[in-house]
């Protein structure tokens, strides 16, 4: 397994071939974006401050991959990583300091993603625990019972009781080797789990902004005595119950929002999805949505450029944050954004609209291919699903068809097109498809279920 932390921008281009066809300049682009992160973090000099990430903007049409290598680029990274649509900020009720709700966000992702590393690191402490909690249910400790009935005298404490305290202790680990093998994984016991409580409602009165209102809640959350309630479950269910309570123990939360912090703002990465909807354009005029949109631009503008973001676990500098926007463009242009917004997104990438033979490569290629989920899908049921090569090339050729002459919605037309010519079969499985049973797509298969559909100009159920 490769070191996500120093991959090379040619690695993580591999990496995003795995799942995304085609599209290689923006590839390249977020690969080299990506790998001067890891550059600028092994600056020595106070020349690692002033280094601030190129910024990209990627153009193309809906369904080409643009999310998709975003998304991608945050796994292979490690990253925080939150996606926002622009068009929602021009929404009816809108405020400016909604946009700082991105930022939010992706501190949110951040302290899950930590939290979630420092459980992985405490997991053997925290399952040990689990396993002293489940053998006290099971097989009360024989000290206690010594103390009920004798009284504490460790010194004095005879050679039979000391065999009784040595007996016991075997009976645990025995009893522990069956919890951990899941032997006894359907006998109930009794324990005391946290209770979930109702938490404090909305405080009437005036207006209180977002930052005010999380905090308030927290404080009182925090003021509330813990409750706990004793729950009979099975040995199985307890492992799970408990192991969440007993990592939480051994977590310190502090570390972990302070750590959050720093991952967001060093490695955190915000997608801004249809920027192109709020690009004004050229038609002149002073009033109405454009006014807008236009807020909406200077309103992201100081984000993107860098400003400290209040949230309830700290202050966040966005400075260092990569930011992604992409937009189909087909009716404003990049020009039409602000100037200043526009000098944000240095980078820019076009992306090629997907073609009959990209389609035939989506189908077939990736990692997470559709074909391979259906067949994943079926395969839970114990029936085989194959397509041959002739299949794919006419489920190609048919979904790009249909784009040509409908609507391009571009890669997201395979699902359509799939799951119209799949849903009898997964429909008659099991019912009328026994187990163990194999399914093979024909070029004659997909012709006899979705051709008819082509001549069909309305084609209305393939619109999404």
């Amino acid at each position: 397994m490769l070191d996500n932390n120093y991959l090379t921008p040619r690695q993580i281009v591999s990496e995003l071939d795995k799942y995304i066809i085609g599209q290689h300049d923006a590839k390249k682009n977020v690969a080299i974006a990506l790998r001067n992160r890891w550059r600028r973090m092994h600056v020595k000099s106070e020349m690692q401050k002033e280094i601030v990430p190129n910024n990209i903007l990627l153009i193309g049409a809906t369904g080409v991959g643009k999310t998709e290598i975003a998304r991608r680029l945050a796994k292979i990274a490690d990253a925080p990583f939150t996606k926002v649509e622009a068009s929602k900020f021009t929404e009816v009720g809108y405020v400016g300091r909604d946009v700082e709700s991105m930022v939010r966000d992706l501190v949110e992702q951040s302290v899950n993603l930590v939290r979630q590393s420092k459980k992985e690191s405490v997991k053997e402490k925290a399952e040990q625990a689990v396993e002293d909690v489940i053998l006290d249910a099971l097989i009360p400790p024989v000290r206690a019972a010594q103390k009920a009935q004798t009284g504490f005298q460790s010194e004095n404490m005879d050679a039979d009781k000391m065999s009784d305290a040595e007996l016991n202790e075997k009976t645990r680990e025995r009893f522990r080797e069956k919890i951990r093998s899941g032997e006894i994984d359907e006998r109930k016991i009794e324990v005391s789990v946290s209770a979930s409580g109702g938490g404090a409602g909305m405080v009437g009165g005036g207006m209180m902004d977002e930052v005010s209102m999380m905090n308030l809640q927290d404080m009182l959350s925090n003021m509330m005595p813990k409750k706990s309630k004793k729950r009979k479950v099975s040995i199985g269910e307890a492992k799970k119950l408990l192991l969440e309570e007993e990592s939480a123990k051994l977590i310190d939360m502090d570390e972990v929002k302070d750590e959050a912090i720093r991952k967001a703002e060093d490695t955190g990465i915000i997608f801004i999805d249809e920027i192109d909807k709020i690009a004004v354009g050229n038609k002149g005029g002073g009033g109405g949505p454009d006014v807008s949109r236009q807020g909406v631009q200077r309103d992201l503008l100081p984000i993107v450029e860098g400003s400290a973001v209040s949230t309830k676990h700290g202050v966040i500098n966005t400075d260092h944050i990569l930011f992604v926007a992409a937009g189909a463009f087909h009716v404003a242009k990049p020009s039409d954004l602000i100037p200043e917004l526009q000098g944000r997104f240095p980078i820019r990438v076009e992306l090629n609209s997907l073609t009959e033979d990209d389609f035939y490569q989506i189908l077939k290629e990736p990692k997470n291919a559709l074909t391979k989920q259906y067949e994943a899908l079926l395969g839970s049921e114990e029936v085989m699903l194959s397509f041959n090569d002739e299949s794919l090339k006419e489920l190609a050729r048919l979904a790009f068809q249909i784009n040509e002459e409908v609507e391009n919605i571009g890669a997201r037309r395979l699902h359509t097109v799939m799951s119209h010519l799949l849903n009898e079969i997964l429909f008659d499985i099991p019912d009328n498809i026994p187990q163990n049973a194999k399914v093979v797509i024909t070029k004659e298969l997909v012709r006899e279920r979705l051709s008819g559909l082509i001549q069909n100009k309305d084609l209305s159920e393939f619109i999404l």
